[in-house]
């Protein structure tokens, strides 16, 4: 028998991560050989570990689970991921398949689907949610990574004032990302824009 194919579990539920741990280690081809609570967590995992997969969810406090398979993908690392998430949102997809990732599975998939995803992603393949694949061309993101990022941190609170000094930027510099990112979104004001951004998986 060939070696099983070695994963590491990214899910800040605990119960969650504990049930796809059970799920995937019942699979006598699969192998869970860490598992991670964030994203940062997660990357450290991957880097130590080496696994043929990493599934992970994308809201993870520190790194998104999109931002680790960025960072996978950037240092040439060979572990392909898995993002399994319950947030259907084509906007979420697409950042997911810009970053690399070549598997895309919604929470509610049976087990056994997950199981299968594994498989065929670490055989080269691309998995994607059914339900999501034609949905994710009809709607482009609008957002540079600029307005993204200085959009994520208005929608926490943040005034230009901060977001300047955290991202290294002049304020009048902030104004402007906003203010292209609001008129690109069609909101009223910089919480409507990251609501609608979040909303639709742009964030």
């Amino acid at each position: 028998m060939s070696d099983p194919i070695r994963v590491v579990l990214a899910e800040d539920q605990g119960l969650v991560l504990g049930a796809l741990a059970t799920l995937i280690d019942l699979e006598r081809d699969l192998k869970v050989v860490a598992q991670a609570r964030t994203g940062d967590e997660a990357l450290r995992a991957v880097e130590a570990q080496g696994p043929d997969v990493l599934v992970t969810d994308i809201e993870m406090p520190g790194m998104s689970g999109i931002d680790v398979a960025q960072a996978i993908h950037r240092a040439g690392l060979r572990t392909r991921v898995v993002i399994v998430t319950s947030f259907a949102r084509s906007g979420y997809l697409r950042r997911a398949l810009d970053a690399g990732v070549t598997g895309y599975l919604l929470k509610d998939a049976p087990a056994a689907e997950l199981a299968d995803a594994i498989r065929r992603v670490h055989a080269g393949l691309r998995v994607i949610a059914p339900s999501l694949a034609v949905d994710s061309w009809s709607e482009r993101d609008p957002l540079t990574d600029r307005e993204r990022s200085t959009l994520r941190l208005a929608g926490e609170g943040l005034s230009a004032t901060a977001i300047a000094a955290r991202l290294g930027l002049s304020e009048g510099t902030v104004r402007n990302y906003l203010s292209e990112a609001i008129g690109k979104l069609g909101a009223s004001n910089r919480i409507e824009a990251a609501r609608i951004a979040r909303e639709r998986g742009f964030l």
